[in-house]
Formats: structure tokens, C-alpha cells, sequence
């Protein structure tokens, strides 16, 4: 028999219980990422992002956790049901609160919860939770948010509704260089993004990566308003503080790389990521003004050359962006969770779903015909991993 307890802060499960569970290679799962999102204010009720982080026990011993939030909105998710908490909202129900199993503001796919227990055990036990706290908390749902396929698999089992989505990433098919990499190219696709590297140069603006510790207080601040500027520029506030990213930097510099952008000794714009033993994980971007294809440099291009020179195999670069794809990221499947309360609209988002997937396998079909390598190269293909 499986217990399951909810958790209103991450700080009531220790970090050795959870990293032990969750590893600490993928950055995002780990305690102090969730950690520094709390003690930072990033996550809280205020911000609608309540805590309910779940716990199973099996005869007193710890042995799976899942993140786990009470929301009152739907911001900072990347997978977007506005239309369907517009349908509730037509139809005189409440669409909020509801539950949700994410990493916050985090769109990258990976894993969702820590468990020891076999995932046939474990998951009819989390999805049977899951509907009792539904009904405990009054919502009218709950949602895991880029969760990895097999996780998927076993939560439709339990009726969990899956939703498919896609994103633009990148393989290291084993190049020895970025040349190497543009050489598989079409030759006007290849000449195409020489120019816009040239560009960079042509601007006066030098590159280099920082990572981990040497990512020094001034260098965090500058990278922030940065940040910060770019979101204002959109009539937006970024959803993190500084507060967030200091504390990021102190607990897990062995997960941070930074982009940066300069011109005469100023800083101008700034790229930071994370990274795991094999994955380069692109995150928060900001530029103090707009220069001609920095953008593309910073975020892709200078995080291509890391991956070569660091023997990474995967580059996920964020949430949207087709132009991605004639640079080289392969549109791959994202996949979602969720459970519907109401019977009704449970069966009627069933059937959109059903629709919503078959539409999307034929626009990731088609969006692969714009990769920009030759017809004769194995690197246009799909690969195996998705």
C-alpha cells in the first residue's frame, strides 16, 4: 500500500530524500532549482503558483515525489488551455483553481517526478491521488506538463488524457566542428547563416562563454537587466527576480553556461543556460538593444559550438520558434498529461485531443521539410530518440 502526502513547501522534504530520488543530473527536477523558485517569492500562492508538492510512502518509507502547484491562471506553462478555460468559463463553471505537475516557467521535457518503486506501482497510485485532491481542493482539473513518453504512456493507461505538442532541437550526430556541422548543409541554406554570423562580426561584437562559479555578481546583474529590458519591451515583466538567479548560481554553477554578448568592454546582451551531462538546455535571453541577428548567434549558434566542444548530444533551445528549423533543430514530440473532472467536457476535450494530435503529426511532417540539410543526408532525418 502506497500513502501519498501533500507538501506545502519544498523545504518539508529535504534535499538529500529528493535528489536521491530525482537524480541530479537533469537540472530542473532537482531540490534546489525548486528551492530557489520558492525561497526567491518566483513560487508561491501570492504569485498563483501554490505548493503542493506530493510525497508517497510505502510502510513509512519514502519512496517517490512529484512537484505539484495549485494554480488560479494559466501563465508560465507553455502548454496552452486559455480556450479551454474559456469554454468553462461559457458554460457558468469555474476553470480555476487547478492542479498542475510542471517545472515552472520551464517548457523543456524531461522528468516529473522521483519514484524507487516500479512506474506501474507507482503511477495508478499518483493518478488516483490525483483526483482525490481534485476534489479536496475543489478544481477543475490537473495537468503534468512536459512529462517524458513513458511517463505519458502510463498515465493514459489511468485515463489520463495525452496531448501532443512539438518543439525544434537540436542532435549532435558526432561533428567534429561547427564547419563540420554546416557542411551537411544545402548550400544556400549553408551560405545563408555564414552571412548571418558575419554580421556579428561585422558589428563589433565579440563573444564569450562564461560558466558555472566564474558567472561573477556584476556579470548576474548586467545578464538581469538584460533580461528584465527585454520582457519591458513587450509591455511584460519577466516571471524570475534576481533574487532567483543569484541563488541559482551559488547552489547549481555546475549546471550554468552564459552567453556573452559585448561591444567596447559593455555588455549588451546575454544568453543563459543549463546544462546537464548530456543536454545544453537554452533558458533566459536579453539584449539592452537590437543588433542584426545576435539573437541567433547568442541563443543557437554559439550553443551548437558548446555542444560539439563539450561531446553534448542534445540542444534544446526553448518553447516555439519555427525559424529554428532551417537552422538546423528537428521539430520532435512534447507531450502533456491531464485529467479532466467533469464528465462532460472531459469526453469533449477527449475528441479535441484526438483532432488536435492528428493535425499536429502533419505539421511537424511538414515543418521537417524545411531542414536545411542536403536530400542525401542522414542529419535531415528523424532520429530515434523522439
Amino acid at each position: 500500500m502506497l500513502e501519498v502526502k501533500v507538501c506545502e513547501s519544498i523545504d518539508q522534504i529535504s534535499r538529500e530524500e529528493w535528489n536521491a530520488l530525482c537524480g541530479t543530473d537533469y537540472p530542473f527536477l532537482r531540490h534546489e532549482f525548486l528551492q530557489a523558485l520558492e525561497r526567491s517569492g518566483c513560487v508561491s500562492a501570492s504569485t498563483g503558483w501554490q505548493p503542493l508538492h506530493l510525497r508517497l510512502e510505502q510502510e513509512g518509507n519514502l519512496v517517490g515525489v512529484m512537484p505539484l502547484y495549485l494554480k488560479n491562471h494559466s501563465y508560465g506553462e507553455y502548454v496552452f488551455d486559455w480556450a479551454w478555460a474559456d469554454a468553462y468559463s461559457r458554460h457558468g463553471l469555474d476553470y480555476y483553481p487547478k492542479l498542475l505537475t510542471a517545472i515552472p516557467f520551464t517548457p523543456s521535457q524531461g522528468p516529473r517526478f522521483g519514484i524507487s518503486i516500479p512506474l506501474e506501482q507507482a503511477i495508478p497510485a499518483i493518478a488516483q491521488a490525483i483526483r482525490v485532491l481534485c476534489e479536496r481542493f475543489q478544481t477543475s482539473s490537473w495537468h503534468g506538463l512536459f512529462t517524458e513518453s513513458i511517463t505519458k504512456d502510463h498515465f493514459s493507461s489511468c485515463g489520463m488524457l495525452p496531448r501532443l505538442g512539438t518543439q525544434y532541437h537540436w542532435h549532435n550526430e558526432g561533428y567534429e566542428n561547427f564547419d563540420d556541422f554546416l557542411s551537411r548543409f544545402a548550400s544556400r541554406k549553408r551560405k545563408n547563416l555564414k552571412k548571418e554570423r558575419q554580421k556579428i562580426r561585422e558589428q563589433g561584437i565579440e563573444i564569450r562563454v562564461v560558466e558555472g562559479s566564474n558567472i561573477h555578481d556584476g556579470l548576474l546583474e548586467e545578464f538581469y537587466r538584460c533580461y528584465q529590458l527585454t520582457y519591458l519591451k513587450r509591455g511584460q515583466r519577466g516571471y524570475l527576480n534576481l533574487d532567483f538567479f543569484r541563488l541559482i548560481r551559488n547552489t547549481l554553477p555546475q549546471h550554468l553556461m552564459m552567453v556573452v554578448a559585448e561591444t567596447r568592454e559593455k555588455t549588451v546582451a546575454v544568453a543563459l543556460s543549463f546544462k546537464s551531462s548530456n543536454t545544453l538546455y537554452g533558458r533566459y535571453w536579453g539584449s539592452l538593444d537590437e543588433y542584426e541577428n545576435l539573437h541567433f548567434e547568442a541563443c543557437y549558434y554559439r550553443g551548437i559550438e558548446y555542444c560539439i566542444e563539450q561531446g553534448l548530444r542534445w540542444f534544446d533551445p526553448g518553447a516555439q520558434g519555427e525559424h529554428k528549423i532551417q537552422r538546423g533543430f528537428k521539430p520532435i514530440e512534447t507531450w502533456s498529461v491531464h485529467w479532466i473532472e467533469e464528465p462532460g467536457f472531459r469526453q469533449g476535450i477527449r475528441q479535441f485531443l484526438t483532432d488536435e494530435t492528428r493535425l499536429m503529426r502533419q505539421r511537424m511532417l511538414h515543418l521537417s521539410e524545411g531542414l536545411p540539410f542536403k536530400a542525401d543526408n542522414s542529419s535531415g532525418k528523424a532520429d530515434p530518440k523522439y
